[in-house]
């Protein structure tokens, strides 16, 4: 069975744009990664876990922020890992310099039998629709796509 994750689309309204909340994941592999390696707040959750529980538990350990109130569904996309992402939008004008982030522990350097903690996400900014589709997982650009389509309706 394929792995699950969900998280939450963060959005603002600037200057009469549209912008999205995206963090770059943290850790070695991903320090000089940028276009297309940049990710909406997810996580994985099992089948003891409602995938919209596990969206805001997510969001609220990737970011420090808890969020509450009006969702909007995004459905569901297929990485090319085969992992299923499921997304919901949410409004909010979180502070992404203030993000602070829960830690996963691997060993690093490779080998050395020396375990170090990173963080799952070492930061987060907000981008205008053309700049996040340079930026986000190719797979997750559809949850632009289908906000758009919402505030276009």
């Amino acid at each position: 069975m394929a792995k699950r994750s969900a998280g939450v689309l963060a959005y603002r309204r600037r200057d009469g744009e549209l912008e999205v909340l995206l963090a770059h994941p943290g850790g070695p592999f991903w320090t000089r990664k940028d276009e297309g390696a940049w990710t909406i707040p997810k996580g994985e959750y099992g089948d003891d876990e409602e995938p919209f529980a596990a969206a805001k538990r997510e969001f609220a350990e990737e970011t420090g922020a808890a969020i509450d109130g009006d969702f909007l569904p995004l459905g569901e996309v297929r990485q090319a890992s085969g992992k299923v992402v499921s997304a919901w939008a949410h409004e909010t004008d979180l502070d992404a310099g203030a993000i602070r982030s829960n830690t996963f522990e691997l060993e690093y350097p490779p080998r050395s039998g020396k375990m170090r903690a990173f963080p799952e996400i070492d930061r987060a900014a907000w981008f205008r629709i053309p700049e996040a589709r340079l930026k986000i997982h190719p797979a997750q650009a559809a949850f632009l796509d289908r906000l758009l389509a919402e505030f276009s309706r």
